[in-house]
């Protein structure tokens, strides 16, 4: 077995690169998600380390610190990273000629031969669902019979194996809760709607949506939703009460659709309940009045959802697949259990207008979840909304984040600019947060619990230093801006 380190790299001050499908950027207060992708690969790898560097604070000095002792280097990477996350295994390289370095992550599994070709500091990329082809590199097992890897061979060839079929026995899928116990530090992970410390994981992948913009489903997961079984969660949310005790405040299942099979969700929420543990996960805005309530009764604290936007057309456009009516209703009836809902909206989708843009923040303000997220369209590689800004001609000459992390528009339409779509982010922000219908229940959250009143304060600051940023970003960018 090669000694291996699993590595999600230095990178931009605050920048969650783990941060999933609508962007991979700075966010607007201290976020940090979990590094799920390097630490189920890390839990099938006996004696591997799993190290990342953004939410410990670690720099490429530090790393190099660390990686001198490792023979194999895996490293998480993104497209907006891509480039900076390179210059860490040069100089990983540069220490340790002879280590072995390969990227894992959506844009090299959809552009291997692109990622080799114009890197040649890179020795692999592991394609598609990743897990098993890295437990293979680590037992040293020949490269060429590896399934779902690209590679450099010694006479600089790139070579692309057999795809590798997707994981089915999600319960032989050894935890990630204990390489989390071992390698991090759970109080740096941070999540504005989420209780702090939270811990977050998979039960299994794969989204049986079609949104066009969705990048995990579209490269690594698949739409087959492939999970474990209740009985194997029970026993991992066990193993997590032993390891964490009262330290984690709230589990958070972050399946891309973890109540798509509602009677699965209840028999895990059953779980919860016995084992007295506050939870949260993903969630369609189509659930039922009785689904909800029995999940409530069962710890559910909180859903995220992803609403996108509050024009119809733009909603079929996307393949949503969920109708503004059944989103409605589903608000109503989470206000009405008094279940919290953490809703995500895009700006700049294709057919956005800025009379769709004000469409969505009314529907934002009349659906009042308690907390938002507005992200920016950002159309990955290997994603329908890609070939669709390719086709269409909507790219513009932006990257996908400023040199600051801040997420840019990549995409432009006729009648609506990159910096209009930009400009909107913090307009429906303004708009949502500026009520006191978004205020009071924030206020009353604050005054029950200190822990929360010293929080929502830093992030407050955090919210508005982002905001100048934005409009800091915006006006450098200004004389190049495509006009409407």
């Amino acid at each position: 077995m090669k000694k291996t380190l699993f590595l999600s790299p230095p990178s931009f001050d605050g920048f969650d690169g783990g941060a999933g499908s609508r962007y991979q950027a700075k966010r607007e207060i201290t976020s940090f998600w979990y590094p799920t992708w390097l630490a189920q690969p890390a839990a099938l790898v006996p004696g591997s380390k799993l190290v990342d560097a953004p939410p410990h604070g670690q720099t490429v000095e530090d790393v190099l610190k660390i990686t001198s002792d490792y023979e194999l280097i895996i490293m998480h990477t993104s497209t907006p990273s891509l480039a900076n996350d390179v210059k860490c295994a040069e100089a990983i390289k540069a220490q340790k000629p002879d280590v072995q370095i390969g990227l894992i992550g959506a844009h090299v599994a959809v552009l291997p031969q692109e990622t080799l070709r114009e890197n040649p500091i890179i020795d692999f990329v592991c394609r598609n669902e990743f897990d098993y082809t890295c437990k293979e590199l680590a037992e040293d097992k020949p490269w060429n019979e590896i399934k779902g890897l690209s590679y450099r061979d010694k006479n600089g060839n790139i070579c692309h194996n057999p795809e590798r079929e997707l994981i089915h026995d999600w319960d032989a899928m050894p935890s990630v809760l204990p390489v989390y116990e071992r390698n991090l530090d759970i109080t740096k992970y941070f999540i504005g709607y989420l209780l702090h410390p939270y811990v977050s994981f998979y039960t299994g992948r794969g989204c049986p949506a079609k949104c066009t913009f969705c990048l995990w489903p579209q490269t690594i997961g698949g739409h087959q939703y492939r999970s474990k079984s209740p009985e194997a969660v029970g026993k991992e949310m066990e193993q997590a009460k032993a390891i964490f005790g009262d330290r984690v405040r709230e589990y958070m299942f972050d399946d891309d659709t973890f109540t798509i099979d509602k009677h699965r969700a209840i028999a895990i929420s059953e779980h919860m309940k016995r084992l007295n543990l506050t939870w949260s996960c993903n969630a369609r805005a189509n659930l039922d009045y009785d689904t909800l309530k029995k999940l409530r009764d069962n710890g559910l604290r909180l859903l995220l959802v992803g609403f996108e936007s509050g024009n119809q057309q733009i909603l079929d456009g996307i393949k949503k697949g969920i109708k503004l009516e059944v989103a409605r209703k589903f608000m109503e009836n989470c206000h009405k259990l008094g279940i919290t809902v953490h809703g995500t909206f895009i700006i700049g989708l294709p057919n956005e207008t800025q009379q769709t843009i004000d469409e969505t923040i009314r529907f934002a303000c009349e659906i009042s979840p308690h907390t938002i997220q507005v992200s920016i369209a950002a159309p990955y590689p290997g994603t329908e909304l890609y070939k669709q800004a390719q086709d269409n001609g909507w790219f513009t000459d932006n990257s996908l984040v400023a040199n600051s992390g801040i997420q840019m528009s990549t995409l432009q339409y006729q009648n609506l600019s990159s910096a209009e779509i930009e400009d909107a982010v913090e307009r429906l922000y303004r708009r949502f947060y500026f009520r006191p219908k978004a205020i009071i229940p924030i206020v009353g959250e604050m005054l029950s619990d200190p822990q929360m009143l010293v929080r929502r304060l830093r992030e407050g600051r955090e919210f508005f230093s982002y905001l100048k940023d934005r409009r800091t970003q915006a006006a450098a960018k200004a004389p190049t801006a495509v006009s409407s």
